[in-house]
């Protein structure tokens, strides 16, 4: 029984850090339920979580958002070498 506790309860460290691989990569499905099992005691890695999911979508935006803006100044770039040699 003590065996079953300790795999089913997680410290904040480790469940913390199941929420960050959790964003990169699919979780096992132990290490599912032991997250599962330690949100639903813990508040602060419940908020954690909800953070780190919203801190991870703005940081892909903010990416995507720079790779765009990149990709757009290399086309204005471009173009204008293009008139530029027209001329």
């Amino acid at each position: 029984m003590k065996k079953i506790m300790h795999l089913m309860f997680l410290s904040c460290l480790k469940a913390t850090a199941l929420i960050e691989k959790k964003l990169l990569v699919k979780l096992s499905l132990k290490e599912k339920f032991q997250l599962a099992g330690h949100k639903a005691m813990c508040s602060a890695c419940t908020n954690f979580e909800k953070h780190s999911i919203l801190i991870d979508k703005v940081m892909k935006d903010q990416i995507e958002q720079a790779e765009m803006h990149f990709n757009l100044n290399e086309l204005i770039i471009s173009t204008l070498s293009k008139i530029e040699k027209s001329n």
